[in-house]
This record gives structure tokens, sequence and C-alpha cells, in this order.
């Protein structure tokens, strides 16, 4: 194995380079990858060949092939620039307004709670509301009306406008 590198390294590296468009150190990597698979397929290589050469280019070609095909497979990298850069969402506006009309939601009364759960939280129907909870339609359409009306006004004491 070690005649076979010191034959066949200097040659096999510098048509690598060339594979690899001047970059020395992946080609470095190529020529060593070619050579552990050389000595993995030992058993397999002619030691009446006039060179090896042949066999031990085809394997590199192919492995930069590989290389080549896994890099344009993998979206690009942003950079080394820390994450920091990144723009994230602000979750805090949206907490803030789940606090606001849930605090103004218990302003209301337990009656006009109860309508706005069943019919804008639960999305029922009128007719479905007026079901659940033993109402006349009637009643649960002017009790949605009043709650709304209501939940706006307690929604812009607390600073919220449409």
């Amino acid at each position: 194995m070690s005649a076979l590198y010191r034959q066949y390294h200097g040659p096999l590296l510098a048509f690598v380079v060339r594979l690899t468009a001047g970059d020395r150190q992946w080609a470095e990597d190529v020529v060593q990858e070619t050579m552990i698979r050389a000595w993995r397929s030992s058993d397999q290589l002619d030691p009446g060949a006039s060179s090896l050469m042949p066999w031990l280019a085809t394997v590199a070609r192919r492995i930069v092939i590989d290389e080549r095909r896994r890099r344009d497979a993998r979206p690009k990298e942003s950079g080394d620039g820390p994450l920091e850069s990144v723009p994230m969402p602000d979750e805090m506006e949206g907490l803030l307004h789940q606090v606001v009309v849930s605090e103004a939601l218990q302003a209301l009364s337990p009656a006009h709670r109860e309508i706005l759960n069943e019919t804008i939280l639960r999305d029922r129907s009128v007719n479905e509301a007026a079901e659940v909870l033993g109402i006349p339609v009637g009643t649960v359409k002017s009790r949605v009306y009043y709650a709304v009306r209501a939940l706006r006004i307690a929604l812009e004491e607390r600073g919220v406008t449409a």
C-alpha cells in the first residue's frame, strides 16, 4: 500500500487538483479517500497491470462528482454571521393582545361571555347556540349584538381600536 501511495500520490493529486478547480485541500481529501478505497479493494486490483492510474483516476473522479452533487443538493449556507441577525417574529405583541382581550372578556357579564363563547369561540350558529344554552333564538341574537358592543367598549377602554 505504501508503494502504491508513493508511486501514484503525485500524479493523482495533480489530476484531482484540476478536477476540483484548484482547491488543493479538497483534492488532498479526494486523494486520501481514493487511496483508502484502493486499500479496501486491494484484492480486486490487478498487480500485473502496467498502471493503476486509470482505476485510481476513475475512483477519484467519481468521488469529486459525488461531492459536487452532495453540495448542490444542500441549500446554500447563509454565512458565518451570528443568528442574532436573522429576523424573528416578535410574539410579545400577540401575547399582549391576548391578555387585553381576556381582561375585556372578564369585564363582560356572565351571560355575554357565555354567548360569545358559544357563537364566536366555539363557532356555533345562532340556532346551535340557542339549543345548547336552552334559550330562544331571538335572545341569542340580541345577546350577541349587545355582547359584541360591550366587548368593543371594554377593548376601547383598554386602548384597543379597530
